[in-house]
């Protein structure tokens, strides 16, 4: 009997968090906080909300997230012109400076976890693990 899917996609979660947990220990930070700050990276300015979703946690998760990179100035808060209530949240310079300087090294961690593979099932990897999450959202 071959092992599941979803047990092997799991422990191939848990073994790239626990590498990039290792690389981003020196900065100070974590995984997640890591994670949503290449959120914000890719789409700066967006609600504590949607930033816990686009990085995998809960708001109350990312309530106290928020709290620990606003502290660190990797983050600020600015008011949502749209909405009054609502504050967005952006990356700082520090925070695009610690991009930057983990850039190469968590590229380097994927090119770990792909080694193995041909460009041709690289591509395909890619390709197919898109597929699947669009199956299930």
């Amino acid at each position: 009997m071959s092992t599941s899917l979803l047990y092997l996609v799991k422990r191939t979660e848990l073994a790239v968090r626990a590498r990039l947990e290792e690389l981003v220990r020196p900065a100070g930070i974590t995984a997640l906080q890591y994670t949503a700050l290449t959120v914000l990276e890719r789409r700066d300015g967006v609600s504590a909300a949607q930033l816990a979703r686009d990085s995998f946690v809960t708001a109350q998760s990312m309530a106290d997230m928020v709290r620990a990179l606003e502290s660190r100035d990797l983050i600020r808060r600015e008011p949502n012109p749209a909405n009054r209530r609502e504050r967005l949240i952006l990356l700082a310079s520090a925070g695009r400076q610690l991009l930057a300087e983990y850039a190469e090294p968590a590229r380097q961690l994927e090119e770990r976890m792909v080694a193995d593979l041909s460009a041709e099932e690289i591509h395909g990897f890619r390709e197919a693990l898109n597929r699947a999450w669009r199956s299930l959202s």
